[in-house]
């Protein structure tokens, strides 16, 4: 029987709906739902119920999109939406947007009587030495009773803000980081200038809320309706399109982060290897960019800015300065200058050193993605170049090897198979099953093994994709020891872009562009049967680390999809393999005795409390106090790691006649080797090898 890709299916499905007529009056907002809808049914890796079921959970979705942080709607406006809340899935089969409609109506509404009670709030200086607390986490608070509750609210939320703004002024006086003569103000003048430094964010924040327009509003709410399928699938009208998992990287000069949009703030989701944020070391995954400013110019408030307009501001030419007011998972708020700058192709590639511990030398490969050049025949692959670094190290006879991917998001699912053949005879490496039920057990059928010693794969919790495969089968092979901070991020399903307009018939051109869809169609599993999602890959040995009781990973999405599990394949287990279980023993010996990995938990426990602690005071000497006291804790523990006794890396022979070639290089590579010096879990891996060696 002939096997149709999903994609000629799609066409067929969607083609066949649409052409039995013309556009009714161009209604071109109908058709993105139509198609967007068919596209889900024929092609989505769930096949979901469209009933009343799905619409409670569209509305929560909408809602929390349209105020997720409480401060427009009372409970009473609520309760006159809550009559669209099982009215969703009908209107979404028809193409109707009446809720979406209803809800942007009553926000504009909202937001004009806030504009004009922010203004009349911030015209009087606050009151901070009265005793009173603001709660910052919306999931904790209700929507107020009524409009004074509303109005109270605002109060408290302006207060906080100027109250920050209050603070940084008084610092910068009191450091004397103040612009050559320029007066040392009083308190009641710097009180009035972080109010109309608040007014103006407000404005601007105002502003950019009347500037969505219907393409925006339409988007905004399709995809509440797409993540009740799960967290991926994705609706992009055509500008937001170019803007898909952006990177300010590549042929863009920027700083190096992928965004994303979550919940009204703009959040960093991964650093880019080589990349100018790269370089400066601060800003990480997980934190919350608050505002922008282009070098010494006033910062831009991006709070419920679109990602965008956002990216925008931050990405900029080669050799200019952006400062980042960002919030720390610890809760801290700190200002991160970048100077944009392309990225260092070289360090998104395969990089290996040599380590030598007390007793051994041992080979590292640090991957920082799963790259593959899919337009050029011949381009860059990680397997390939993995590969020849296997090579090099074990012409500098190495007594084992620890291959890095930590914070490693994933990438190509062809080379994840082709390197995992690298250290194994042959065999099966993942499952893949599609939406149609068919499994697909992708395999490694080259029977040489590049590399038999023994092996120790690193992850962390942004581990995610095809980290997770590799890791995954080396853990069912047991041919490796897998070391981490705990389970890996969980991301088990794949995408696919889908353009909307290759979807729909010729007569329909006349409505394109509609746009495009990501599209989750399949899903990973372990040769053991296990899926990856949601529970990850659970380390061998699992070390104290920072984030440890953070919620952080696919399952704190709204609606990720399920783990479950199918049928395991066969598979022959690595007969060189040492019992884990003295691994182990020999490893917790360690790690009890380490005061370094004591520190580590202590700042683990700090981190938790200080992200469950959303309730702020609003009176000036407390909220001071705190925030030395935070920062004060920060400073410690950023002074937490320093050279290891013992360890060293330093380059390959190979690469030492290269690096004295190349001054640039050789000076990001002496960088490189003195943070691997001062590396905690690089040199508990090195450990394991001696153990290994030794069984």
């Amino acid at each position: 029987m002939k096997r149709y890709s999903l994609f000629t299916i799609l066409v067929l499905a969607v083609f066949l709906t649409f052409n039995s007529s013309a556009p009714e009056n161009g209604n071109k907002d109908k058709v993105i739902a139509g198609v967007i809808l068919h596209t889900l049914e024929v092609g989505h890796y769930l096949q979901k119920d469209i009933d009343d079921s799905f619409s409670k959970k569209a509305f929560g979705l909408f809602l929390k999109t349209l105020d997720y942080n409480k401060r427009f709607f009372t409970a009473q406006d609520v309760k006159k939406l809550k009559k669209y809340e099982l009215q969703l899935d009908d209107e979404f089969k028809a193409g109707n947007y009446d809720m979406m409609k209803a809800g942007f109506t009553l926000l504009d509404k909202r937001a004009e009587e806030a504009k004009e009670l922010t203004k009349e709030i911030l015209s009087k200086p606050f009151d901070f030495k009265v005793e009173e607390t603001l709660e910052t986490d919306p999931e904790k608070t209700n929507f107020p009773e009524n409009k004074k509750e509303l109005e109270d609210s605002w109060r408290k939320y302006l207060k906080f803000q100027t109250l920050v703004h209050l603070n940084t002024l008084m610092e910068q006086q009191e450091k004397g980081d103040t612009v050559k003569d320029v007066k040392v103000k009083t308190f009641a003048e710097m009180e009035a200038d972080a109010r109309k430094k608040v007014q103006k964010s407000q404005d601007n924040w105002f502003e950019r809320m009347s500037q969505l327009n219907e393409t925006d509003k339409i988007s905004i709410y399709i995809n509440s309706l797409l993540s009740v399928y799960d967290p991926h699938t994705n609706y992009f009208p055509p500008r937001a399109k170019e803007n898909f998992d952006i990177q300010l990287s590549g042929q863009l000069e920027g700083i190096g982060a992928t965004l994303a949009e979550k919940d009204g703030f703009i959040k960093v989701e991964k650093i880019v290897p080589g990349s100018a944020s790269w370089k400066e070391g601060q800003l990480k995954a997980g934190d919350v960019i608050l505002k922008v400013a282009q070098g010494k110019e006033e910062p831009v408030d991006i709070t419920n800015m679109r990602l965008g307009d956002a990216v925008q501001l931050i990405r900029g030419k080669k050799g200019t300065e952006v400062r980042l007011t960002v919030k720390k998972i610890d809760g801290t708020i700190m200002v991160i200058p970048i100077i944009r700058d392309v990225v260092v192709l070289e360090a998104t590639y395969a990089k290996s050193a040599l380590i030598k511990n007390k007793e051994n030398e041992v080979g590292y490969i640090k991957l920082p993605q799963f790259y593959a050049d899919f337009t050029n025949s011949g381009g860059r692959s990680c397997a390939i170049d993995v590969e020849k670094e296997i090579k090099k190290l074990k012409n500098e006879n190495i007594d084992g090897l620890i291959i890095d991917l930590r914070n490693n998001g994933g990438g190509s699912l062809k080379d994840v198979v082709d390197m995992a053949g690298l250290f194994i005879e042959k065999g099966p490496i993942v499952q893949v099953r599609s939406s149609d039920g068919s499994k697909e057990v992708l395999e490694d059928h080259d029977p040489d093994i590049q590399y038999k010693g023994p092996l120790v794969i690193l992850v962390n919790e942004l581990s995610a994709s095809a980290s997770e495969i590799l890791a995954a089968a080396m853990q069912d092979y047991n041919r490796a020891i897998i070391i981490g901070g705990g389970s890996t991020y969980g991301k088990g399903t794949v995408q696919r872009m889908v353009d909307l307009d290759r979807l729909i018939p010729s007569s329909y051109d006349a409505l394109k562009p509609l746009g495009a869809m990501k599209l989750t169609t399949q899903k990973f599993y372990r040769i053991n049967g296990g899926a990856t999602q949601l529970k990850g890959v659970i380390p061998d040995l699992v070390l104290p680390d920072e984030y440890a009781f953070l919620d952080i990973g696919e399952k704190e999405l709204d609606y990720p999809m399920k783990w479950d599990e199918i049928k395991p394949v066969f598979y022959k287990e690595w007969e060189l393999a040492t019992p884990i279980s003295v691994i182990k023993a020999d490893s917790k010996a360690r790690i009890d005795t380490s005061n370094v990995f004591k520190s580590i938990k202590e700042k683990a426990i700090r981190l938790k409390k200080n992200a469950d602690e959303s309730i702020v005071s609003l009176n000036l000497d407390t909220y001071r106090a705190k925030q030395d006291t935070l920062h004060k804790e920060r400073e410690k523990y950023d002074n937490l790691f320093s050279p290891i006794p013992g360890l060293e890396a330093y380059a390959l022979s190979t690469e030492k006649i290269e690096m004295a070639k190349d001054t640039a290089r050789a000076a990001r590579d002496k960088e490189w080797f003195k943070d691997m010096d001062k590396d905690v879990y690089l040199y508990e891996a090195t450990q394991v090898i001696n153990d290994l060696q030794k069984k």
